[in-house]
Formats: C-alpha cells, sequence, structure tokens
C-alpha cells in the first residue's frame, strides 16, 4: 500500500483520547474536528515539576528524496510507547513546497506516520497561511508608506524584508514592485518561501504572545535615506502582525497510526532557516513527558548545528541524547552511486560514502557524546551491507541499531527506543559549538572548519559590508544560522562524502534582529526553491467523492 493508503486504513482516536493520554484537560483544547487541536498556552499555567529527558533526532546529509527522519521519530516514539514509557514526538510542520515538489509530504511514511496525514500536509490548522499573511502584511505596510508620503523617509532601495508564499516557485525569485505607482514606490523585491522567512523563524523560538509581539516589533525591515536602522515598531505595524499569529502560536496535537500523542509545530527549512519546531512545542513536551523525541532538519551539519547553537541556547535546553539517521541509499548516494541506482547492491559506493556517516559522528560528539546511530531500513538494504554500517560505528565507538518502523511502526524501533532510553539514564555534560559574544567572523569560522571541515572561508565584498554594518548596529552579538546547501557539509552540494580543507565562500550575511541570529548566506543558496521537470503534483489525484490519491 502507498503512504496514504496505509493513514487511511487507519482508524483514528478521537482527539479528547489522544490528549487524555498526556493528561491534557479538555478546557485546554481547540479542536479542528474530530481529530486535531491546538493546545491553548494557558496550560503552562497548570504545568509542575521537573522536565523531561530530550531527544534529538539529526540526520547524515541526505538525497534529493528526504532519508526518513520524522518517520523514525515516530517509530522511535511508538517504540517507547510500546515498553511503556512516557513519551511524546515533538515535530515539524510540512510545507506546501516539498508536497507537491519532489520530495513529498513530511508526515512520517509506511507505519511509521502521523495522521490525519491528508491534512497534516496540506492546510492543516492555517499555521503557514497566518505566517504568510504576518508576513506579507508587514510588505505591504512598508509599500503603503511609500505611497502615503515616506514620512519615516525609507530608501527604498535598502528595503530588507520580502514577500513570502509556501510553495516552491522560482519565478517569483526576483521581482519588481509598485510599477503603477510611480517611482517613489516601485522597488526590486523577491519572495522567499514561507518557511525561510524570519517570522517563522520568530514564531518558532517566541516564549509566549508578548516575546512573539517583541520579537516582531524588533525586526529591522529597512534603513533611511540617510543611513539609519528602521524597525518594525516604527511602522506600528506589530500589533497587527501578531493578531494575525494569536492561533498559529499554539501547538497543534495530533496522533500516530498507533494511537500515540504527538505534537507538531511549526516548521523551517533547515538549509534556509534553523530547521527546528516551535521552542514553544518543545517545552510543553518536556512538561507533559518524560521523554520528548524531536527532530532537526536535513543534515547535522544543518539542523542539528542550529538546533544545539541556536534553539538550545535560547531556549536554555539540553538533549540528553542525538540519534544519527542513517540509510544505505544516502551512505551510497555520497558515494557517487546515481539516484537511479540506490536500490542496488553497492558495497564499493558504500564504502567510498560512508565517510559522511563519520563526519556527522564526529561533529555531534563535539556537543554530546550520547550519540547513536539508527539505520532507517529500506526493504532494498542488503544484509551485508547492514553489517558493514554496523561494524564501522562499532569501530568508531558509537552503537548503531536498525529501525524498521517503516514496515513495522512501533515493533520495528524497539530496540533504538530502549537503547536511547539506557542512554538518557547515563547523562553526559552538553557543550556549544561557540560563544555568542564572540564576532562575526569568529562564529563563522568555527562552525566552518570545526562542522564543515573547511581549511579557510573566503567573504565577498558584500558579506563584509554586511558583517560591519550589523557591527554598527551592536547586533552582532547572536548566535548565527548558516544557509547552505543540504546536499554536503560544504557549501557546493558536489562535494559529497567528507571533504576537507577546502575554502567555503560567505555571499552574504542579514541580521534577523526580531528572530535574534545572523543568517549567513553560504555558496549558491536560494531562498526561493523550483519545482522539478516531474513534480509529485502530476501524479495527484482526487475523486468526486473528496478521496486524495497520490499524496505521499
Amino acid at each position: 500500500m502507498t503512504d496514504i493508503e496505509i493513514a487511511r486504513s487507519c482508524k483514528m482516536l478521537n482527539i479528547y483520547d489522544i490528549a487524555s493520554k498526556l493528561n491534557i484537560d479538555k478546557k485546554y483544547l481547540e479542536c479542528y474536528g474530530n481529530y486535531k487541536a491546538k493546545i491553548d498556552l494557558s496550560i503552562f499555567n497548570s504545568l509542575k515539576g521537573s522536565n523531561g529527558k530530550l531527544i534529538l533526532v539529526t540526520s547524515i546529509n541526505p538525497t534529493p528524496f528526504g532519508e526518513g527522519k520524522t518517520t523514525m521519530s515516530i517509530g522511535i516514539n511508538d517504540g517507547m510507547r510500546k515498553l511503556g514509557y512516557n513519551s511524546l514526538a515533538v515535530l515539524r510542520e510540512p510545507s506546501l513546497g516539498p508536497v507537491f515538489g519532489i520530495k513529498g509530504g513530511a508526515a512520517g511514511g509506511g507505519f511509521s506516520q502521523v495522521v490525519p496525514m491528508e491534512d497534516i500536509n496540506l492546510h492543516f490548522t492555517g499555521d503557514m497561511h497566518a505566517i504568510g499573511a504576518a508576513n506579507n502584511l508587514l510588505c505591504a505596510a512598508i509599500d503603503n508608506h511609500l505611497f502615503q508620503g515616506n514620512k519615516l523617509n525609507i530608501d527604498k532601495d535598502r528595503i530588507l524584508f520580502n514577500r513570502c508564499v509556501d510553495m516552491n516557485d522560482r519565478a517569483l525569485r526576483t521581482v519588481t514592485v509598485g510599477l503603477d505607482l510611480g517611482k517613489e514606490v516601485s522597488h526590486d523585491n523577491h519572495f522567499c518561501i514561507t518557511v525561510a522567512t524570519e517570522i517563522m523563524a520568530i514564531l518558532c523560538l517566541a516564549r509566549d504572545l508578548n516575546d512573539l509581539k517583541e520579537r516582531i516589533s524588533n525586526i529591522l525591515f529597512a534603513y533611511d535615506l540617510d543611513g539609519r536602522p528602521l524597525f518594525v515598531r516604527d511602522l506600528k505595524v506589530e500589533e497587527a502582525m501578531t493578531i494575525l499569529l494569536k492561533d498559529a502560536i499554539k501547538p497543534n496535537l495530533v496522533q500516530s497510526l498507533e494511537g500515540n500523542p504527538i505534537i507538531i509545530h511549526g516548521g523551517p527549512f533547515a538549509n534556509i532557516a534553523h530547521g527546528c519546531n516551535s521552542l514553544i512545542a518543545t517545552k510543553l513536551g518536556l512538561k507533559l513527558c518524560d521523554y520528548v523525541v524531536t527532530e532537526a532538519g536535513f543534515g547535522a551539519d544543518l539542523g542539528a548545528e542550529k538546533f544545539l547553537d541556536i534553539k538550545c541556547r535560547i531556549g536554555n535546553l539540553r538533549p540528553s541524547v542525538i540519534v544519527i539517521n542513517a540509510t544505505i541509499r544516502s551512505l551510497k548516494y555520497n558515494g557517487g552511486m546515481s539516484k537511479d541506482a540506490l536500490s542496488s547492491a553497492g558495497m564499493d559506493y558504500l564504502k567510498k560514502g560512508i565517510c559522511n556517516l563519520k563526519v556527522h559522528i564526529l561533529n555531534m560528539k563535539k556537543y554530546l557524546d550520547n550519540v547513536i546511530v539508527c539505520l532507517n531500513k529500506f526493504a532494498f538494504d542488503d544484509e551485508e551491507e547492514i553489517r558493514y554500517v554496523q561494524k564501522y560505528c562499532e569501530d568508531l565507538g558509537c552503537f548503531m541499531a536498525v529501525c524498521d518502523s517503516y514496515a513495522l511502526g512501533g515493533d520495528g524501533a524497539i530496540e533504538v527506543a530502549q537503547k536511547i532510553i539506557d542512554m538518557c539514564d547515563n547523562e553526559k555534560k552538553f557543550h556549544l559549538l561557540y560563544d555568542e559574544n564572540e564576532t562575526i567572523k569568529s562564529k563563522i569560522e568555527k562552525v566552518s572548519k570545526e562542522i564543515y571541515h573547511a581549511g579557510c572561508v573566503n567573504y565577498l565584498d558584500d558579506a563584509l559590508v554586511s558583517i560591519s554594518n550589523i557591527e554598527k548596529l551592536g547586533l552582532d552579538k547572536l548566535p548565527i544560522c548558516v544557509a547552505k546547501t543540504q546536499y554536503s557539509i560544504s557549501d557546493d552540494a558536489k562535494k559529497l562524502g567528507f571533504p576537507e580543507e577546502y575554502e567555503i565562500t560567505v555571499r552574504d550575511v542579514k541580521v534577523n534582529s526580531g528572530a535574534g541570529f545572523i543568517v549567513v548566506y553560504m555558496g549558491k543558496i536560494m531562498t526561493m526553491p523550483g519545482l522539478s521537470k516531474v513534480p509529485a503534483y502530476e501524479n495527484m489525484h482526487i475523486d468526486d467523492d473528496g478521496i486524495i490519491s497520490g499524496l505521499f
């Protein structure tokens, strides 16, 4: 069966029954039908006691198809629940861009899924639309201010904030707005995908509604004609933007195929944003359960580094275990095997590409010694190849478990779930990679050399000017968020495996003063993806009864 057929064959429990497994009173639920609900933030006032243990699921560098971090996170949680532990998975919301592109949805797969799968992958509870509306309200306010006389003296050629849409649409990468409004208003602009916006980052890092509003007010959106910075509070639009997000800030409660609670909230991309679900959702999970399984997007060089150096820093979190998701398929891809051949045996490619697993193990151990490799098993994986990976991990002093939750649900994740529980009982010290008070260049150098293993860092002139401007504003004492390719630890998607001592290029730097981090653009990364030659939408269908097929 396809993923959607498996999901549809599952009998879902009423959302009240799911909430009862977390001891959430009905009064805190805002239901969207029978199977999904938002959790009101007032619940925090009733939650006392210590926090649970935090488990981070990350990955080696992926293929263009995704390698199953969400599937594995769901499976591990189901496995823990089968073992009798009070656990919860806290995940990211999918973006419509990949759903209709090449990757598909992000609600897990096989018998390790979150349901209702169609809703989660499409409009869900409207969070993405609210984020897009708040973002574009600010853009409309900026252009309206220009049209109405420009009292703030906005330099329309130094507007830093851009429109967004939650869709892969490369035609919107460069646009000109206000052409019919005269030269005082018209200016070059571009769209980014909603999940790459600062508004998404702010929603995912805010502590509560007041903090959300404060962060929005602190967004640097432009400079005036005299070079002075302009913030959203100068436009007096932060209250209206917060109103649009008053429901989106509340975490969403759903369930796995096995009827276990799952919280899904927020979904920034890890290659062009910080790649983690909301801080509110994670902290809620830690108050509700003994063990919280969460994920960080793409490979550990992107998602995990940002989870640890940005989210953990801002939210005062510390993981107890880091799980590195690996697949035979992805390792062979890193060894140079073509995408079309990845389902066939190829020990030579595996031996060449397994160094990509090594680099992520070494990198994660710089933060925490409790690291476990979890091999996400595919039906076409060769047993000899699996044994080779297991021996390789053992030689590096790292335990490896095979996870078959895609085919078997929670039963396929029992071994790794128990091992994670055992590791949680053996706490290790957690370290951040750098001090946020270091210079911007120092932080970039540390991430580039210790995580990306570059030999030197080159800065284009635009990047040097931007760094100088950020320093003049006094906003340089923030963590950094690198935007680069997900397919390599480097800034070049073609440098697979474990490249070392190469040159890495910083193209530009931007401060997200509301979110509270500095974005560093490396290589040719773009904030608006494009659709593939044969997009996933071509195989999607809906019948007269509204039944969807082809969604995966």
